[in-house]
């Protein structure tokens, strides 16, 4: 289990994507309105296999891509 932290700065619709080595996405795990300030969101890829992979937040004023390394 991973956790994510991020700050928004207003009250903004929030989306973050998983998107595999390949650019697929394989899970949404936020995708709606958020109030601002520091958030923080649990992500279990237990049904993933072990590998590199991208965790996107979006919203619209901040577009940010980041890595992560699944190991199992």
């Amino acid at each position: 289990m991973a956790r994510i932290k991020f700050e928004i700065p207003g009250k903004l619709k929030t989306k973050i994507t998983i998107i595999d080595i390949l650019g697929n996405e394989v899970k949404t795990l936020v995708d709606s309105k958020l109030n601002p300030g520091s958030h923080e969101i649990e992500f279990d890829g237990g049904n993933l296999p072990a590998g590199v992979y991208f965790y996107r937040l979006e919203t619209e004023c901040v577009r940010e891509t980041k890595k992560m390394i699944l190991i199992k």
